[in-house]
């Protein structure tokens, strides 16, 4: 091959992992020339992230939208939120409907084959919700057998139900506030949930109760984005970083359960 057929095929290498570069330009940069970040969630799981009537509206809110209001602040752009399934939600970052997800998602292995995760902002802790006039009769893992669980589609929790043994039935849908309301229509008998959900649901309906069950605590939550973007992971990571030393976001906890309270 000669020197000038070496030199025109370099420079073709060359623009074509330029152009690559440029097709894949990090989504940071994307996100604040657009002026916007598009947060992915599933809004019914307090207190992380659920819907309130507030001044007549109809808002999402809760601790993880919190968090998401902070990244957007630090990175001087609007945030806007798209609620959906969270079973759709890797579905929804892959094909770029949204930027990235504040959702109490868990960073398994299998999903970080799909998306990138920043680093673990919160560490949950499994528990149980039954009825209140179930109290007595359900106290340790034990009581379970024979009956009905509960747990969100494509979560952790839905592990955690089909590891319970003797259990007569794993009922699995994609919303939490369903799940609560087969729990209140006597469909099932107890919903696995991460214990801040479980306490909020409790404390703002008389007629359930959290039980002193815990499944133990569990791997972390973070927030995904797209597969190669380190440049918004870092960003993302430098919010959790500030919030966490400045305890902001046990506040923001304390203050989501009592908001899903009232």
């Amino acid at each position: 091959m000669s020197k000038k057929k070496i030199f025109i095929f370099l420079l073709a290498v060359i623009m074509v992992f330029s152009i690559a570069g440029c097709s894949k330009q990090d989504k940071l940069v994307k996100i604040q020339e657009a002026g916007k970040i598009v947060l992915g969630t599933s809004a019914d799981y307090p207190p992380y992230e659920f819907h309130k009537e507030i001044d007549g509206k109809d808002q999402i809110v809760g601790f993880d939208i919190e968090i998401a209001k902070a990244i957007a602040e630090d990175l001087g752009v609007e945030l806007e939120i798209k609620d959906m399934k969270f079973e759709g939600l890797l579905a929804a970052l892959a094909g770029d409907k949204i930027d990235f997800i504040v959702s109490g998602m868990t960073p398994t292995p299998e999903r970080a084959k799909s998306v990138d995760f920043s680093k673990e902002y919160y560490v949950e802790e499994q528990k149980l919700l039954i009825r209140k006039a179930d109290a007595d009769k359900i106290k340790t893992i034990d009581d379970l057998e024979g009956l009905r669980i509960g747990a969100q589609k494509a979560t952790v929790q839905e592990e955690i139900a089909n590891g319970i043994e003797g259990a007569a039935d794993v009922k699995l849908l994609a919303k939490i506030t369903d799940l609560v309301l087969e729990l209140s229509n006597d469909k099932i008998d107890a919903i696995v949930l991460p214990k801040p959900v479980a306490i909020a649901y409790a404390e703002s309906n008389p007629n359930l109760f959290a039980p002193e069950i815990s499944f133990g605590r569990q791997d972390g939550v973070a927030i995904a984005v797209a597969k190669g973007n380190p440049e918004l992971v870092e960003a993302i990571n430098q919010t959790l970083d500030r919030l966490i030393e400045e305890g902001k976001i046990d506040e923001f906890i304390a203050e989501a359960t009592k908001l899903a309270e009232e």
